[in-house]
């Protein structure tokens, strides 16, 4: 049974929520505050955590930060604020999806599965096996879905579910240009939005991880009007210069 940490100060709103998911089958855990949410961390890992944003003692942000210095744990981001800021923040300490409340709990349980879908399609590679291979290496950048790994000269890149599943499809379909419709629903599993940017930040999280490795911050061009694209030559171009 998946298990859920649900992590928000409202009782009422966690105890509701936390009915309707365990009445769709999932096993909830509820925390009501950030410092008691990673002490649970620290007794059992879920296998998804719903975080919200405005808590006192330790907010949804500083929880986040906090957990990204240890894990990798799929995290969907809940904000009642309209600002669009707090999602990016969110997305860009490394949550991997968010919702503003008061969100329909059906919409909830989509994005849920939604996260699941996209980690554990990642982990399996069971996204177009018969087309794509288990493992994809570029010039020193490699990439194996079946092991979760990524790599650069051997180095291991440390990314998000979201920014792993964003580099496979990249190096999946190098030189072409994807629109940012075509890698909501391939990353994210569920359609681009108005006003939504979620893509954007996980691609500038990608980058400055794949900076961090020296690798040439134009590796993925925005091609404005029409999406993102991989240049695989610029990986070949800085192998050659790196020896």
């Amino acid at each position: 049974m998946t298990t859920i940490l649900l992590v928000d100060d409202d009782v009422t709103l966690n105890e509701l929520l936390s009915s309707y998911l365990s009445g769709q089958g999932y096993d909830v855990e509820s925390a009501y505050d950030g410092r008691q949410a990673l002490s649970r961390l620290e007794q059992q890992t879920p296998d998804l955590m719903i975080l919200d944003i405005m808590m006192p003692e330790l907010d949804g942000l500083e929880t986040l930060k906090e957990v990204r210095k240890q894990s990798q744990l799929p995290v969907l981001m809940l904000t009642a604020k309209t600002e669009d800021i707090d999602r990016i923040i969110g997305l860009e300490m490394g949550a991997d999806d968010y919702l503003a409340k008061p969100c329909n709990p059906r919409e909830l349980v989509a994005r849920i599965k939604a996260i699941l879908r996209r980690t554990q399609a990642t982990t399996n590679n069971v996204d177009d096996t018969a087309t794509k291979p288990t493992s994809i290496e570029m010039a020193g950048l490699n990439i194996n879905p079946s092991r979760y790994e990524a790599y650069y000269k051997e180095n291991p890149i440390q990314l998000t579910g979201a920014e792993f599943k964003l580099l496979f499809v990249f190096m999946s379909n190098p030189g072409e240009v994807l629109s940012k419709e075509q890698l909501t629903l391939d990353v994210l599993n569920r359609p681009l939005e108005m006003y939504d940017r979620a893509i954007d930040v996980h691609v500038s999280n990608l980058r400055k991880k794949l900076s961090r490795e020296s690798l040439p911050p134009d590796l993925i061009a925005n091609i404005r009007g029409q999406g993102y694209l991989f240049k695989e030559e610029l990986l070949s171009d800085h192998a050659a210069h790196s020896y």
